[in-house]
């Protein structure tokens, strides 16, 4: 390093790097790639790294490192460190910049003399307004092409559809499944910058492979349709979306040499966090950011770990990307590993490193799941105080209670136990999907209906579902849906739209909503001569007559509280409406639906609406004494003392390919989204194109993949105890599981990994009954 002489405080923090944290603050020019392990502090030895580059480099406002993140939360934690760090150092903390994503690619695209007017941040899309955008598109489309869209709705049946069947058919190709193949496309096709044109070869390409390679539905041809009339949309109103502002930043940059110039002269460097979650567009445009003007020397740091990639198969980011990177430096001899992590006991590390091996092992047919790398101990022990605590009880416990209710028994009475040994502890309980955590706080706080011997909230234990919460940022989304379908009940999609929002919160019963919607005036009032409804639509039928029974009575601010009422909304919820309704009123006084409609729409559109008691959640999730129930996708980058991961059913992790009931027309065991999905992602990798029957296999293989790098996360966030529990006997399918009701559960085996890993825990103690 030539920052001569080492100021004490440098020395100081040098002396806190692990290995691979050491290698960013010795850094000094190139491409370098950092893969770090959970709990590896990457976040101090980026900040370190970046403070001692910023000090070497002599650094100011007019020439920056700018350092890149992927989410608010972490932009602001790396910004206070970094500033920590040159404040101890003595100098200015101007030499640096943390943005999202996002947040920088905006900057670019609308500070361009000539592009600028068009990008401004004003006309940045939100995403329930892109929805709507895409549900326009797919309505167009299918004005245009009768012919496909008739071929579409028959399906895979030979046989003649009845009214009704063909109705419900095309409205779940028109609200749903199209859409979601529109959003798909966009996401996709965007991050690897491609335009309709392209999309229309890889189709053309498919179809020169002969019938069987292309397909039952030509839905690559669909997908160029429907972006390009997106595309269309989109220039004709002005705006643009978070796809399109980072293309245009790139192709700004990449068309406009000067500049290009500019900005490169202005970013001495690009370290970006996170970055087994960047797209290949989002590492063109850092690339590009990152280039000498002078010596076109790329100054580009990434770290991340590709272990922790969990947003592949419903986003465009793919774990491959980074690994890709890594290997490219890695002939550089400029990659490098961070290791050694001090969040965890022993024993949980240890039973990480062994899902690693073993995912790899058991899926060695398909991609290896995870990249071959292990989390260490601290080195040498005692060197960090406090780093991989020992262990609470076994350190890590699995149990096979005989329903998911027990589940919850057995959950309840071991945080108990915890709690009352260490009652500053923090504990997590994370599940697969936000109807688990519904359940879990839901027994939790009601332990005499589920006969549990153990109340926590009456030992003063609180509880946070924090599922729950975030549900109120919905409330006006779910209003603004139940209103407009009062104001349109002939509507078909107004009508979906509504029994959406009530099956969603369990106000009528799971049943087929397309073939409801589909004829309206039938389904609400029908006449003498229509078949007699069964029981799931009488109370659906009964919950939209007495809605627009009181609609007729009630002004329309009483109307929106009657209907939060009537979604059976909690005391939060409540206060939400009440809050949503006073908004109102400071924009539009009148009670007149078509002056308020709009502004209710611009609310909901803008994603700006704060829900009541929202904004100090992040701060509340690991607080101790407190039991935090939420999702392992929302988990990552938060670690509690003991976490609980109940439900580790294999319907449920890895969990089984499956096709939505609304889809099952066009096949019942393949679902082409994921098929249009799986081709993309493989021309994104240069792989060939592969047809629709091995697309489905690679993409059902990617999902089980990330299942188990879901899990690794989930696993990772204990320090001390890690409690895994598989019920014998599950609910078919979570979604429509009514536990206050009369339900049915099933023989259910448990996630392979935690059936041998239960053995494998079995022998070790027997082996080394000391060590835990």
């Amino acid at each position: 390093m030539n920052l001569l002489p080492l100021s004490p405080t440098v020395t100081h923090l040098l002396g806190t790097l692990r290995p691979g944290q050491r290698e960013i603050s010795e850094w000094q020019g190139g491409m370098l790639a950092v893969a770090a392990v959970p709990g590896a502090g990457k976040s101090h030895g980026m900040a370190v790294g970046a403070a001692i580059a910023i000090a070497r480099e002599k650094l100011h406002q007019q020439r920056q490192l700018v350092v890149v993140t992927y989410s608010r939360s972490a932009a602001a934690n790396i910004k206070v460190r970094i500033r920590k760090y040159l404040r101890e150092m003595g100098l200015p903390r101007n030499g640096f910049s943390v943005q999202t994503l996002h947040s920088l690619a905006l900057k670019i695209a609308t500070s361009h003399p000539t592009a600028g007017l068009r990008l401004r941040g004003e006309n940045l899309m939100s995403e329930h307004e892109q929805r709507r955008l895409c549900v326009t598109c797919v309505k167009e489309w299918a004005r245009s092409h009768p012919d496909i869209l008739e071929q579409l709705i028959r399906g895979c049946d030979t046989s003649p559809l009845s009214d009704v069947e063909h109705d419900g058919r095309k409205s779940a190709l028109l609200t749903d499944i199209l859409v979601k193949l529109a959003q798909t496309v966009i996401s996709s096709a965007r991050s690897m910058a491609l335009m309709p044109h392209d999309l229309r070869q890889l189709s053309q390409q498919l179809c020169s492979q002969g019938a069987a390679e292309a397909g039952p539905y030509p839905f690559l041809e669909i997908g160029a349709d429907l972006l390009e009339l997106y595309q269309n949309h989109l220039a004709q109103r002005g705006q643009i979306d978070y796809d399109e502002m980072i293309l245009a930043a790139v192709q700004l940059l990449e068309g406009d040499r000067q500049y290009r110039h500019e900005w490169q002269q202005r970013v001495y460097a690009v370290f970006e966090d996170e970055a087994q979650d960047s797209t290949p567009l989002q590492s063109r445009l850092l690339r590009l950011l990152a280039e000498d003007p002078t010596t076109g020397q790329v100054h580009f740091v990434r770290v991340g770990d590709p272990n922790q990639a969990i947003n592949s198969t419903f986003t465009a980011a793919d774990p491959l990307f980074f690994n890709e990177f890594c290997n490219e430096c890695a002939q550089k001899r400029a990659f490098y590993e961070m290791t050694q992590a001090g969040r965890s006991t022993p024993l949980i590390i240890r039973v990480a490193n062994y899902l690693v091996r073993w995912a790899n092992w058991a899926l060695k047919d398909q991609e290896p799941p995870f990249r071959d790398q292990a989390i260490q101990c601290v080195s040498p022990p005692g060197l960090e105080p406090g780093a991989n605590p020992p262990p609470w009880g076994q350190g890590v416990e699995i149990v096979r209670p005989p329903t998911v209710v027990e589940t919850v028994k057995h959950l309840a009475q071991r945080i108990s136990q915890v709690l009352a040994a260490h009652p500053e502890a923090s504990v997590a309980v994370l599940v697969r999907t936000n109807r688990q955590a519904e359940f879990v706080a839901d027994v939790l706080r009601s332990p005499t209906d589920f006969n549990l011997d153990i109340d926590l909230c009456a030992q003063g234990i609180p509880l946070l579902d924090v599922a729950g919460i975030e549900r109120r940022s919905q409330v006006p989304k779910e209003l603004l849906d139940i209103l407009y379908f009062l104001h349109c009940p002939y509507s078909p999609a107004a009508v979906k739209a509504a029994l959406t929002v009530l099956q969603e919160r369990k106000r009528i019963p799971p049943q087929n909503l397309d073939r409801l919607a589909a004829q309206p005036e039938v389904f609400l009032y029908p006449g003498p001569l229509d078949p007699p409804a069964e029981e799931p639509v009488l109370k659906a039928r009964q919950h939209c007559q007495r809605l627009l029974k009181a609609r007729l009575e009630l002004s329309l601010f009483p109307l929106i509280t009657y209907c939060a009422q009537e979604l059976g909304y909690d005391a939060a919820e409540l206060a939400t409406a009440d809050r949503l309704i006073w908004e109102l009123t400071q924009q539009e006084p009148t009670q007149l639906w078509e002056r308020i409609y709009p502004r209710w729409q611009e609310l909901v559109a803008a994603d700006r609406f704060q829900a009541v008691e929202m904004e100090d959640l992040h701060s509340r999730l690991v607080r101790s004494g407190q039991v935090t129930i939420m999702t392992m996708h929302r988990a990552k980058g938060l670690d509690w003392d003991a976490v609980f991961v109940p439900f580790l059913e294999e319907t449920t992790l890895p969990g089984k390919s499956w096709v939505a009931a609304n889809a099952k027309f066009l096949s019942s065991d393949v679902d082409f989204i994921d098929v249009v999905r799986s081709q993309l992602r493989a021309y994104g990798h240069k792989q060939p194109l592969p047809n629709w029957q091995t697309a489905y296999k690679k993409a059902t293989a990617a999902k089980t993949a990330e299942e188990y790098r879901l899990l690794y996360v989930a696993m990772t966030r204990a320090k001390r105890l890690l409690w895994l529990a598989a019920a014998q006997q599950a609910p078919f399918h979570w979604q429509n599981f009514n536990w206050r009701g009369f339900y049915q559960l099933q023989d259910s085996p448990p996630c392979p990994f935690i059936e041998d890993l239960q053995r494998k825990l079995k022998a070790h103690a027997a082996a080394t009954p000391g060590d835990r």
